[in-house]
């Protein structure tokens, strides 16, 4: 029995060094995956920030001034930034007012993803989403798996779409949001991005309200 669970890590350390490997032999190409549309222009998308910490203040917020910045950076609007305990119900009394403002687009949350009896966001969030976006944590897992191994298994990372607006998940480390942003949310909100991207499809979002209208 020892010898096999040598040999299974054994097995999983060689998986994790090749994926690495693979990942930084393509990491312009995870990153920018397809290109670039030159037909269209690059449209800012009104981004709002939740840091779910118990701990956190804005003055030693790396994680969400990690992705304030990197919202900035990519040509961006940040509409909003707040941080609140982890709590379900102060999480969602946030991400409920975000919802119903007409300058915020999309949310994103950092923190309270894990297992442990703190970790709520998920419990919070995912009730009030319509729709699930299922491949944001499987592509998360994937982007991560080269950084810290197994170890993203713990992470509960999820995103999906309410009133017309995009809420995405994230850990609460600012590595976990660095490889979110750069590796999945910068290209996916880029509506220059191709073949698809989530701002081309941000005005379709509510379409199923419309009909019902009609």
């Amino acid at each position: 029995a020892k010898a096999q669970a040598t040999a299974c890590a054994g097995n999983i350390r060689q998986l994790s060094l090749a994926w690495q490997l693979y990942a930084d032999d393509h990491e312009d190409r995870l990153i920018n995956n397809h290109g670039i549309d030159e037909t269209r222009t690059f449209s800012p998308v009104r981004l709002a920030i939740l840091t779910v910490s118990d701990t956190r203040t804005l003055e030693n917020d790396v994680s969400g001034q990690t992705l304030a910045d990197r919202v900035a950076d990519a040509g961006h609007l940040l509409s909003a930034r707040k941080i609140v305990k982890d709590d379900i119900r102060s999480i969602r009394h946030v991400i409920r007012d975000w919802a119903n403002r007409t300058d915020v687009d999309a949310m994103i949350t950092t923190g309270g993803t894990g297992l442990t009896g703190h970790d709520v966001t998920i419990e919070a969030v995912r009730p009030l989403f319509e729709k699930e976006i299922d491949g944001f944590g499987t592509l998360f897992h994937m982007v991560s798996f080269p950084k810290i191994g197994t170890s993203t298994i713990q992470s509960r990372a999820t995103a999906g779409v309410m009133k017309g607006k995009y809420i995405f998940c994230l850990p609460g480390s600012p590595g976990a949001c660095r490889d979110g942003w750069d590796l999945i949310l910068k290209p996916q909100l880029d509506y220059t991005h191709k073949p698809c991207n989530f701002v081309e499809i941000m005005p379709r979002l509510e379409e199923h309200l419309q009909r019902k209208k009609g």
